[in-house]
């Protein structure tokens, strides 16, 4: 892609995606996340409806009646992008390729945050850390994430989870909001770096998948290439039996993450690439809202 086409995708999806930030998902935004980045402020006497979690028993101790601690929330918080960018964020077969939609998902938190006068950083990842971005703030610094999206070309086609996880607990000693997309066709093990992440930081989780992904449609013999391999192997997709295993592999793949997320406490939502992904960002918004009032 050449400078004059890049700036030009850049800027279609700026247009698209600051209108949703601005008109839709900015209120939506701070609700979910607010009081997540909070810093002490001073102790004052317990009073009734006062979450018992809060008592400071040190206080409590010495005055012999109980002191709770109150905390203020901190005027900006810091978003973290984990971007896939392995090999199978470039198959679309229905609809845009995981990648361009991710751009789009991407981009639409990025502006969303900075109307809340955020920083925001992203971490691009395939089987190892493909670049850091730290987090800063401005619509330049999102414009230079969003062509750093398009036009990034990853050393490696593989994917693993785990080491953007790390990466992100080592790198980062403050606090931040970080949300993960990815297709999630990874088999390593993550659950552990996951927990750490998620009470270290506050993680959400996004998969953004193709249709083709989830089910195989009977088209008679094809050759399938594995797009983090760069294998190819020949199908018979008109045998049941094929295609029932297929769907078995994805229906395994997706109880296995639905497990991963919800035993390390990480909200999560699933969008395909030709559907309205407003929906399920609002969705997981709101839930995140709910949960914390």
């Amino acid at each position: 892609m050449d400078a004059k086409e890049l700036l030009e995708k850049v800027r279609k999806i700026e247009i698209k995606t600051r209108g949703l930030s601005q008109n839709i998902f900015a209120g939506e935004y701070h609700t979910a996340f607010k009081g997540r980045g909070v810093i002490f402020s001073e102790v004052r006497e317990y009073q009734p409806g006062d979450d018992i979690r809060d008592i400071d028993w040190n206080v409590t101790a010495r005055h012999n009646r109980p002191y709770v601690k109150v905390y203020e929330e901190e005027r900006e918080l810091t978003m973290m992008l984990l971007i896939d960018v392995s090999g199978s964020s470039d198959f679309g077969a229905v609809g845009e390729s995981k990648k361009e939609r991710i751009a789009e998902i991407a981009a639409t938190l990025a502006f969303s945050s900075i109307q809340n006068n955020d920083k925001v950083g992203v971490i691009f990842f395939s089987d190892h850390i493909e670049k850091f971005i730290p987090p800063k703030k401005g619509r330049k610094h999102i414009l230079l994430i969003i062509r750093e999206i398009i036009d990034l070309v990853p050393t490696s086609r593989g994917t693993n989870i785990d080491v953007a996880l790390k990466f992100m607990t080592n790198a980062l000693k403050k606090r931040v909001s970080a949300f993960l997309l990815s297709d999630f066709i990874d088999n390593h093990d993550y659950f552990s770096s996951m927990s750490i992440a998620n009470r270290k930081h506050d993680l959400a989780a996004i998969q953004v998948y193709d249709r083709r992904d989830a089910s195989m449609p009977d088209v008679g013999l094809v050759r399938i290439r594995d797009m983090e391999t760069g294998s190819d192997k020949w199908i018979d997709t008109s045998s049941s039996s094929v295609r029932k295993a297929f769907d078995k592999a994805w229906y395994d793949r997706q109880q296995k993450i639905s497990s991963i997320t919800a035993r390390c406490g990480v909200d999560m939502v699933s969008v395909t690439t030709d559907e309205d992904y407003v929906k399920a960002l609002l969705a997981l918004f709101h839930n995140r809202g709910t949960a914390r009032r």
